[in-house]
């Protein structure tokens, strides 16, 4: 496979492409959506996103671990298939109620999408060109944002709203079809049992964060905190840890290897992920800082403001995933960490001038771009052997994305606690920066790049499973 590179990465980009366009072009639909179906108010509505969110939660770990035993081929078809399926739900949905099942599958579906394709990268890729491709798949979350809104509002002058969800089907047509021909896959001879406790505490400890915070009313957080709605659902996953890790350990093939959290260098990637995750939930609340600090700018208008990030994570990703590969993770990550504590502080403190606003928005992208995605899924793909390669990419999504859900939590209780308004914001956008401080702090933990590729070629000719002894009868289906 190592000379199949290209058309292998092509198919990856397309089908992360899918998946993320699927986020970013839902936005101008949901006007429509509401008027098609009565009774949906603006919290009934919210639900497109919540929804999608709780089962992408939940389908990471168990897809992504589903492809350590049954090839990455293999599942990466069925995640784009469930993808798929899910769209057509959506489209062809008689009620609201469908609606919110089609995206549950979306979200299902998608959940494995991105873990896959960063182990299949580890598989196809030598560990020099890692961080390049690495790199260029981030780069399509950027890209998404960029033209996802854009292409929404064509599909919408042109068409229904259905369509925005039935384009996708072709694509992941197309997606299957070559995923056939270009992806490698690999089988066990002996599968171990798959660890179904596990799976379901895991999913019932992830659905019951996502739905905890997502319920939190940042405008009376205190009160919110303790309220029915929210408490109950926030000290479930703390009790369930307590019964998750015995079960893990006794487990021939688990879900979750308590081994990933006994890795320092893990371990460090995953705390930095999770802040990285929360630093990029805050961007949610730019445009009301923008709307609160530059006079006369109107809702679109404050809405525009967040191009600058996005165009940088574009560009940067690319460039973060060469510089990976160059100098490794260490000095990249502290790079990143940097730059985005100090476009955030600039923000926090200049808002009020439109220049110094682009100007924090152009850091605050090029420190993520340096800090999600390639890098962190880089230390991971060095650190763990062949047979757990997405399953740890998937513990990676699942701290990313609660590091989101916890981040626009954050931001909201900050800036409510302050007052609101710009100097709510303003304090807001403050702690997020010495949070960035704080990640940075904790890069130089890292490995130094002697040490990062000496465990790279360690784990480069290690057994394909490192936990159950079955990596002696993992052969190749081609």
């Amino acid at each position: 496979m190592r000379n199949n590179n290209p058309p292998v990465l092509a198919v990856l980009f397309v089908g992360v492409l899918m998946g993320a366009l699927d986020i970013a072009i839902v936005g101008p639909a949901l006007p429509a959506i509401q008027k098609q179906f009565a009774g949906v108010n603006e919290r009934t509505l919210a639900w497109m996103f919540s929804i999608y969110v709780l089962f992408n939660l939940v389908g990471t770990p168990l897809m992504a671990k589903l492809s350590d035993l049954y090839g990455r081929r293999l599942i990466y078809i069925l995640d784009v298939s469930l993808f798929a399926l899910g769209s057509l739900v959506v489209a062809l949905a008689p009620t609201f109620t469908v609606v919110l099942v089609g995206r549950g599958v979306q979200g299902f579906g998608a959940g494995g999408i991105f873990p896959v394709a960063s182990a299949v990268i580890g598989d196809t890729f030598p560990p020099e060109k890692r961080g390049s491709a690495l790199g260029l798949i981030g780069a399509v979350f950027g890209l998404a944002f960029i033209i996802g809104p854009v292409l929404g509002g064509v599909i919408l002058s042109i068409s229904v709203w259905q369509w925005l969800f039935l384009i996708n089907l072709p694509i992941a047509l197309l997606v299957i079809l070559l995923s056939f021909r270009t992806l490698p896959s690999h089988r066990l001879n002996q599968t171990p049992a798959f660890d179904w406790a596990g799976m379901l505490v895991l999913s019932v400890i992830l659905a019951s964060l996502a739905y905890g915070l997502n319920q939190i009313d940042t405008s009376r957080f205190a009160a919110s905190l303790i309220s029915l709605k929210v408490l109950p659902f926030l000290l479930t996953p703390l009790a369930l840890l307590f019964a998750l890790v015995p079960i893990e350990r006794r487990a021939e093939n688990p879900i979750l290897p308590i081994s990933l959290f006994q890795n320092q260098q893990l371990r460090l990637g995953y705390g930095l992920t999770a802040g990285a995750g929360l630093g990029e939930a805050s961007l949610v609340f730019m445009p009301l800082l923008a709307m609160a600090a530059l006079k006369g700018v109107t809702e679109a208008q404050a809405s525009y403001l967040l191009m600058p990030v996005v165009i940088a994570m574009a560009i940067g990703s690319p460039m973060a995933g060469r510089l990976l590969d160059k100098h490794g993770s260490r000095l990249v990550i502290l790079a990143g960490t940097l730059i985005f504590s100090t476009g955030v502080f600039v923000l926090s403190q200049f808002a009020g001038k439109l220049a110094f606003f682009v100007l924090a928005g152009v850091l605050i992208g090029l420190g993520l771009s340096a800090l999600l995605g390639a890098p962190i899924r880089y230390i991971t793909l060095n650190e763990v052997a062949p047979s757990e390669r997405s399953a740890a990419q998937g513990v990676v999504a699942v701290f990313t994305s609660i590091g989101q859900l916890t981040g626009s939590a954050v931001v909201g209780a900050v800036a409510a606690s302050s007052g609101g308004g710009i100097e709510g914001y303003r304090a807001a956008f403050l702690v997020i920066s010495i949070m960035g401080v704080l990640l940075f702090g904790l890069a130089f933990g890292l490995k130094t790049r002697p040490a990062e590729r000496s465990t790279a070629r360690n784990t480069q000719s290690e057994p394909t499973d490192s936990t159950s002894g079955a990596a002696a009868s993992a052969l190749p289906e081609e």
